[in-house]
Parts: C-alpha cells; sequence; structure tokens
C-alpha cells in the first residue's frame, strides 16, 4: 500500500489486513523488555494505535489524544505501538506524565510484517488504528494515507463505544 509520509510516497510491507480478518498473533516487547503477545490482551476488546514515532509531535498527540479518551474505559484494553525502543517509550511517558498508558515496543518488527504496516526503506509502523474484538477479528481500522495527518478519533471512538453496550 503506498502512502504519503513528507510528500515522499512509502510504501507498506503487503497489503495490511482489512476489517473482519483475524488479527495474527504477534510478539512485541513491554516497558520491561518481556514479550508480550496480542493474545494476552484480548480479555476484551482492543484498540491498537500505531505510531510511527512516539518522539514526533503527531505521533505524540495522536497517543496522548487516546490515551485521554480511552483512560476511562475499563472495558476495554488499550495499547500504544511504534518501532522506538521500550526505553524511548518509557522516556516519553515520563516526559509527558503518562502513567497507565501500555506502550509496546515492534523493534524487531513482528507486528509491522503481520499486519503488513511495516515501512521497511524508513523503518517505521505506518500510523494506523485498530480495533480488535475479543475473538482476534478486526472490527475496524484505518491506516492514514498522509503519515503526517491525525486518525478519525470520532470514528475509531464512534465504533468502540458501539461495541461496548
Amino acid at each position: 500500500m503506498d502512502l504519503d509520509f513528507k510528500g515522499q510516497t512509502i510504501t507498506t510491507y503487503g497489503d495490511p489486513l482489512t476489517v473482519g480478518e483475524k488479527f495474527p498473533d504477534f510478539t512485541v516487547l513491554n516497558k520491561d523488555n518481556n514479550e508480550v503477545k496480542l493474545s494476552s490482551f484480548l480479555d476484551k476488546p482492543l484498540l491498537i494505535s500505531v505510531v510511527p514515532n512516539i518522539n514526533t509531535s503527531v505521533c505524540s498527540v495522536q497517543t496522548k489524544h487516546f490515551n485521554e479518551e480511552v483512560d476511562g474505559h475499563s472495558e476495554i484494553n488499550f495499547v500504544t505501538i511504534s518501532t522506538n525502543t521500550p526505553e524511548e517509550q518509557s522516556h516519553w511517558c515520563a516526559a509527558e506524565g503518562v502513567k497507565n498508558m501500555v506502550m509496546l515496543s515492534d523493534i524487531d518488527h513482528d507486528f509491522g510484517k503481520k499486519s503488513k504496516i511495516w515501512i521497511r526503506d524508513i523503518n517505521i509502523l505506518a500510523r494506523s488504528v485498530w480495533v480488535v474484538d475479543k475473538n482476534g477479528e478486526i472490527i475496524y481500522s484505518e491506516i492514514v494515507p498522509v503519515q503526517t495527518d491525525e486518525p478519525s478519533y470520532d470514528k475509531v471512538l464512534g465504533q468502540l463505544n458501539e461495541l461496548v453496550k
């Protein structure tokens, strides 16, 4: 899939997963450098916010926005995934005063390859948002065409509200 990144065309690892497909179980690292899998978050619906680099302004805004919106929703799990190291993610959380966010590092690209949103040429993940139900089925996805734009917060939050009714 071709996307725009700062005026240049970038291409994902393949054709990204779509609504209705089962999200493949992937392995990423948590803040303690321990491996965690998708399956460990599927005890309730899951919102996956993907950012190219947590240390950039749009990624920071996206992460903080979802953190504020979802923080009070105990009926869903919420994670942010990037290719930043767990240390970089921890530093960002400390600098921004974010305490409850689950940040996951895809430095080994397992998530990016399985979801087909890794952009090999510049070693980032495509900015995207995913909602996965408890069965692992994708019920919402948005891959932002212009990577410097923010996702459609209202659409994904509306989808989450419908899911947890």
